[in-house]
Order: structure tokens, then sequence, then C-alpha cells
């Protein structure tokens, strides 16, 4: 049997997810991670020490013009997503782009647009559609094993050190808690109940307008509802709690990564572990590489409809507590 092609990998954007999706990329059978690009080239040089990795760029026209990069996962902060995206997809590199996908609905069509033209793959790199758990969950919802959905509960948030100079309270970088972690619980709403017919939302901020906390209703028809948080003023339990007709499906601390899950009916309580021995970047990498060795443009479960959906509903928040990105 023939071996399936490596995907030479490279990486631009070097901060914390990215030595995570690294680390989880070096467990993938047939991926490569071939080249980093940061702006500061030692840094770019340090991070590919630590991984092994062969080729390290000071910046990243160098990385998009390596001809033998297959993919590139764009880890720099929010407000690079859609610059750093096309400048990939114009050089024909096929793009794992983080979450959320860009700023606005407007940037993310353009980048949609730019993969079309050149008919190159790209995908919104929401790692937990992709994780066990959340596919467990899923199907359990589709299945209706507990009846339909009647509400949703869904949190995050964890209380940062204040540093206004950092990337999550950074206006200019997409900071607060919204684009941040917001988009977890919003994602859990969309991909289980679609998108509402009705929202509302209000939300504290920071002294630089950068919005601290955010509380989101989500009306669907027959009265089902999604009550939604995000706050970087409080650890909270993250978890994403499914209250259906016959009984509830819970997912445990933290739900958007590596987690398990409770079923809750009659009385009874069963808890689900999945034996996720990775970060959990590792299943969306998987997919991913998948897709590219069978010559896919689009994701079949990250969608670009899906993504479109996804950024409109933060843009509606944005817009209902007055938060402006310039």
């Amino acid at each position: 049997m023939q071996q399936p092609k490596t995907i030479n990998w490279g990486i631009i954007g070097l901060g914390n997810i990215a030595n995570k999706f690294a680390h989880d990329l070096l467990k993938v059978e047939n991926a490569k991670l071939y080249a980093v690009a940061s702006r500061n080239l030692n840094k770019a040089s340090e991070f590919a020490k630590n991984y092994n990795i062969a080729h390290a760029y000071g910046n990243y026209q160098a990385l998009v013009e390596d001809p033998n990069i297959d993919a590139v996962y764009i880890a720099t902060p929010h407000a690079f997503h859609n610059e750093h995206t096309i400048l990939c997809l114009n050089h024909k590199k096929a793009v794992l782009c983080e979450k959320p996908f860009a700023m606005n609905l407007g940037e993310v069509e353009e980048m949609i647009a730019t993969a079309k033209a050149n008919n190159t793959l790209l995908m919104e790199a929401m790692w937990t559609y992709f994780l066990p758990h959340y596919q467990f969950v899923l199907q359990h919802i589709k299945d209706e094993t507990f009846g339909k959905i009647v509400k949703i509960e869904a949190d995050f948030g964890f209380k940062p050190e204040i540093d206004m100079t950092s990337r999550v309270f950074d206006k200019s970088l997409g900071g607060g808690s919204l684009l941040d972690i917001g988009i977890y619980p919003i994602f859990a709403a969309l991909s289980t109940l679609g998108e509402p017919i009705h929202i509302e939302s209000k939300a504290t901020f920071f002294d630089n307008d950068v919005d601290s906390s955010c509380l989101m209703l989500f009306s669907y028809d027959n009265g089902v509802e999604a009550h939604l948080k995000s706050t970087l003023l409080e650890k909270t339990p993250t978890e994403a709690i499914f209250y259906c007709e016959r009984g509830t499906i819970k997912i445990n601390s933290r739900f958007h990564g590596p987690s398990n899950v409770t079923l809750i009916s009659e009385g009874k309580e069963e808890t689900i572990d999945f034996d996720v021995t990775t970060n959990g970047y590792y299943y969306e990498a998987l997919h991913f590489n998948q897709l590219l060795r069978d010559g896919k443009k689009e994701s079949d479960v990250m969608t670009f409809d899906f993504s479109k959906k996804l950024i409109k509903l933060l843009d509606t928040v944005r817009s209902q507590i007055g938060l402006k990105y310039e």
C-alpha cells in the first residue's frame, strides 16, 4: 500500500497557540513541521530549535515563497488574519487560520473569494469541532437521544493578569473577551441550534474600550434559548450544557478543549472520557491534511458557510454592545 503524501507545514505567528499546535503536529503521521516565521528571526530560530524544525524565517514573505511548503497555520493576532491568509493563498499555500477567522464578515468573504480565485484550500481553525467529545455530543443531539434541545448554557471565563500591552487587551489586535473566548459559546449554539431569530447582548468594558465581559441571549423558534457568556474578569466553569426534553448533555470544563461529557437522564449520570493524549489540535490537523491529500478546497465540517454565519453572529453582538475596531 502506497504511503500517503507527507504534508510540509509552515507556521506564521509563534505565540502560545502556535506552540500547542506544533507539539500536536509532531504526532500527526505523514506531516512535517518544515518551517516557521516570525517578524523576529531570533524568535523564529528559537521556536525552530525547540521543535527540531529545519527552516526559520525572519519574515512571512520568505516562508510563503518557500516552494516546499504545502500548508500554513496562521496563529498571528486576530487583526492580521485577513492579511496573512491572503498572502499565503496568493502563493498557493493551503491555509488553516486560527479563529476568529478575521475581524468581520467583509474580511472573511475576501479570504474565501481569494481561496476560490487561487483554487486553494482554506479553513478556519475552530479546533473544538473536531474533538472526539464534541463530535460525540453533536451525534447525540442529532440522534435526539434525549429529545430536542430546549435550552443551552455555555460560558468561558478566565482572569488574566491585566496588561494592556498584551494581545488579549490590545484593541488594535482585536483584543477583548468576545473575539478571543466569546466565540466558543457562540460556536456551541450555532453548531447545535443554528442561527438564532433574535439576539440580545450587553457588555462591560475596560478603560481602553475593549470588552471585559459579554452576556448574550440567543432566541430560537419554540421558545428555545441559548444563554452565553464570556468574561476576562473571573474564572467561570467554562462548561456547555444542553438541556433536552428527556435529559441533559453536559460538556465539562473546559468544554472547548479536550474534555469529558456527562449524560444525565432519569436521575442517572454517566460521564464518558475520551482519552485524548494531545493538546487537541491534532484532530483538526489530521482533518486538514486529509482534505489536502484529497484535493479538496473546502472542509465539509468547518465549511465556508459556517464560518460566515459565525462571524456574522460576532458582528451582530459587537454592533449591539458598541464595540468598534478601527
